[in-house]
């Protein structure tokens, strides 16, 4: 019996040591991005006796989370405030009006070693961004990584042991769900209110809206829409804020309102964190997010496509056509346009916005078991998901040199050009985007560039020398000339 007493104490004591070595050895985060099961975190309190479970108090979840929700203020050193064309200034060369500019949003810290989620709207174009965490502490952040086509961003300030949220699997979030969000609207910081679900994979379309025609063009309709709907109250600055679950795991990161005002009038949308942490992990691991491709062109079954195309299903996403050869995973599987996929792996898909957001969650090379409905007949295929560019390959992050900042292309000024201009050298800026100069000076398509500080460049070799030569915050001044105002302009801005 003594025996079987030691033996019993030993292995209690033996119990704890291991437990609390495990609590000790835990807290080394690194870069690592936690997911939380869906045992509770944070007690809640509910209505006893009713037939379904009600909050009557969410004090302990807001607690428990809004420490780990930031206040974000993004600046631009300078911008345009008056963009009146007026030909008396530009003949003269008068400068016109530039300032500050200034925007706020919030952001969730998602790792005790400082990494931050956000809005790609709210750090957009920022040459600065602070971050004021829930104590009030101000830290300068860095921005890792955007991803325009989910509107998200990742950020990181220089401190360490910060409370932060983990994920959980948004799949299982249901309509009618308690929520909560918590943000920043109108600079009043550290805001809580509390909704439900209303409604998941709804897209809305403000993506592609938020973006150029030119950018359009170039990519595509690329965005990945598939919110989870609150009527949980969000405003203007609660981008970039959090969506938690009663148990104080991170849901999603509040994006977009619907509204005739321009403030809340109950419809909020959030990214899902299924789609939010696999953005974090590409932005942490390869600096630019890893999105496979099935390389086809889609729409969410309707009854007017069950008409037209004489479906057997009611939903679903109907294949209409593929990317260009070579470049179709789905066509090199052996899927066939009018054929409606119904399920991925073991997800379900009901609209094309669900098939978007499915595909959206994985990298080229990853194999996906697809199901669809031919004509009654379901087959399932494997498919191994491609790049953009028709190949399984890891996207490379571009260099990210002064030049990509500055947002222009430029390009080699033929011999007959320079003469007619009587110049010996220069290149022209053959294509102006959303980028530093465009946002610091009135410079325009077309402009001859001649120096860069009194250095004359000849090629677009040493244009790009010399640009990539300055220092975050140096004075660069281009010189040159337009073929149709062939006088000397001079351009001023800050790196």
């Amino acid at each position: 019996m003594k025996r079987f007493a030691t033996l019993f104490i030993a292995a209690i004591l033996g119990s704890l040591l291991t437990l609390g070595g495990y609590e000790y050895f835990k807290k080394d985060e690194g870069v690592k991005i936690q997911y939380v099961a869906e045992s509770p975190i944070s007690k809640v309190n509910y209505l006893s006796g009713a037939s379904s479970e009600v909050p009557t108090s969410f004090a302990d979840v807001a607690e428990k989370v809004t420490p780990a929700v930031v206040h974000i203020r993004s600046t631009q050193r300078a911008t345009r405030q008056d963009n009146s064309a007026d030909p008396f200034r530009e003949f003269f060369g008068i400068p016109r009006n530039y300032g500050p500019s200034q925007s706020s949003g919030s952001g969730v810290i998602v790792n005790a070693s400082g990494y931050i989620v956000t809005n790609n709207h709210v750090v957009q174009g920022a040459d600065m961004v602070d971050v004021t965490l829930n104590d009030n502490r101000t830290f300068k952040a860095e921005v890792i990584g955007t991803d325009p086509d989910t509107d998200l961003a990742l950020i990181k300030i220089n401190q360490t042991n910060l409370p932060f949220l983990a994920f959980v699997d948004s799949d299982h979030a249901r309509v009618g769900e308690w929520v909560l969000a918590v943000g920043n609207p109108f600079n009043l910081t550290s805001t809580v209110t509390a909704g439900i679900i209303s409604a998941k994979g709804r897209n809305i379309n403000i993506i592609n809206n938020n973006r150029s025609v030119e950018e359009l063009q170039a990519q595509g309709n690329t965005a990945i829409e598939s919110f989870i709907q609150t009527d949980a109250a969000i405003n203007p600055g609660n981008s970039g804020g959090a969506l938690v679950n009663m148990n104080g795991g991170l849901l999603g990161i509040n994006t977009a309102i619907a509204s005739p005002t321009g403030a809340y009038s109950g419809y909020g949308f959030a990214v899902p964190s299924n789609i939010v942490s696999k953005i974090v992990e590409d932005l942490i691991k390869f600096g630019v997010v890893q999105r496979g491709w099935l390389g086809v062109m889609v729409g969410s079954v309707n009854s007017a496509l069950v008409k037209e195309y004489d479906l057997e299903v009611n939903e679903g996403a109907l294949i209409t056509g593929f990317a260009e050869d070579g470049k179709s995973a789905a066509k090199a599987a052996g899927i066939k346009e009018n054929d409606v996929v119904v399920k991925i792996d073991d997800t379900p898909i009901r609209s094309s916005a669900a098939l978007i957001e499915t595909i959206g969650r994985h990298r080229p090379g990853d194999k996906v078991m697809i199901t669809v409905n031919r004509k009654g007949k379901e087959i399932t295929y494997p498919v191994v998901l491609k790049n953009r560019d028709g190949n399984e390959d890891v996207v490379k992050l571009e260099e990210r040199s002064g030049i990509a900042a500055l947002g222009l292309d430029v390009e080699e000024v033929d011999a007959k050009v320079l003469k007619q201009l009587d110049i010996k050298n220069g290149v022209r800026i053959k294509k102006l985007g959303n980028g530093k100069l465009a946002r610091s000076t009135d410079i325009r398509e077309g402009f001859i560039v001649t120096k860069v500080n009194d250095v004359p460049v000849k090629s677009v070799k040493e244009f790009n020398e010399e640009i990539k030569k300055k220092k975050a915050g140096e004075l660069v001044i281009l010189t040159g000339t337009y073929d149709d105002f062939p006088r000397e302009f001079n351009y001023a801005f800050r790196m």
